[in-house]
C-alpha cells in the first residue's frame, strides 16, 4: 500500500489591506442633523393639525337639542351662510327664530323648511339691523324679545352683515354707510347676544356663533375695506 508523503502546512499571513482600500467612518455633518430635526419637528407639527382636524370634523355629530336646547335664532337668515344655518339647524331638529329685514325672503326660507321639516316650530320677526338705536329700532328688538320670550334658545348665529359700498378708499365712504356698517355688524349682534345670554345663563348652557370675515385676519390689512374690516373683526 502507497503512502503520501509527509506534508507540512505553513500558515500564511493574513493579506494587509492597503490603507486607500479601508472603509473609512465618516462623521456625519451637524447642518444634516439640524435639518433632519427640523424636518421631524415639522412632520410632528402637520401630525397634531391633522389629528385636531380628524377630532373636530370626522366625529360623531352631537345633538345639538339636547346639548343646548330646543331653539335657536338666526339672522339674516334668507341668503348665503345664514339660510345654510338655517337649513342645517332645522335638519338636527332645532326649532328657529329667523331675523330678517325682508318679509317676502322671510316667508321663502320659513315655507322651504316647513316643506322639509313639518316638526319644526319657526317664528319669523321683521328687524332691518340698520335701524339699531333708533325709535323703529327699539321698536323691533321689542318684538323680538317678546318672540323669545320663554322660549328655551340654546344657539344664536349672529350672521347678519353688510358690506356696501364695497371696495372704496376711506376717504370716499360717506358718513351714512359708516354708521350704517357699524350698527348692522356690530351694535345689532351686540343688542340681539344682550336679548338672549341672561337666559343661557340662567339655564346653564347655550352656543353663540358669530360669523366673522376673513378679511380681518387674513390679511395685515384688507385693502379698500377699513371700515367693514374694523366691524367684522
Amino acid at each position: 500500500m502507497s503512502t503520501l508523503p509527509n506534508c507540512a502546512f505553513v500558515a500564511q499571513p493574513h493579506l494587509q489591506v492597503p490603507e486607500t482600500h479601508r472603509v473609512r467612518e465618516m462623521a456625519v455633518p451637524v447642518w444634516f442633523f439640524s435639518l433632519a430635526l427640523l424636518g421631524a419637528l415639522h412632520v410632528v407639527a402637520i401630525s397634531f393639525r391633522l389629528i385636531a382636524y380628524f377630532s373636530v370634523f370626522l366625529r360623531r355629530p352631537i345633538d345639538l337639542r339636547h346639548r343646548y336646547g330646543a331653539w335657536a335664532i338666526v339672522t339674516g337668515p334668507t341668503s348665503g351662510i345664514g339660510r345654510s344655518m338655517a337649513l342645517e339647524l332645522a335638519e338636527r331638529g332645532l326649532n328657529l327664530v329667523l331675523v330678517g329685514r325682508d318679509p317676502a325672503k322671510l316667508r321663502d326660507i320659513s315655507e322651504t323648511i316647513s316643506r322639509a321639516h313639518a316638526a319644526v316650530q319657526i317664528k319669523t320677526v321683521l328687524f332691518d339691523f340698520s335701524l339699531v338705536s333708533t325709535a323703529q329700532g327699539d321698536e323691533a328688538m321689542r318684538r323680538l324679545r317678546e318672540a323669545v320670550a320663554g322660549l328655551d334658545v340654546g344657539v344664536l348665529v349672529n350672521n347678519a352683515g353688510v358690506a356696501k359700498p364695497g371696495a372704496v378708499y376711506l376717504h370716499e365712504v360717506d358718513a351714512e354707510a359708516w354708521v350704517r356698517m357699524i350698527r348692522v355688524n356690530a351694535l345689532a349682534l351686540t343688542e340681539v347676544t344682550a336679548a338672549v345670554l341672561p337666559g343661557m345663563l340662567r339655564r346653564g348652557r347655550g352656543a353663540i356663533v358669530n360669523i366673522g370675515s376673513g378679511s380681518s385676519f387674513a390679511l395685515p390689512s384688507y385693502p379698500l375695506y377699513s371700515v367693514y374690516v374694523a366691524t367684522k373683526r
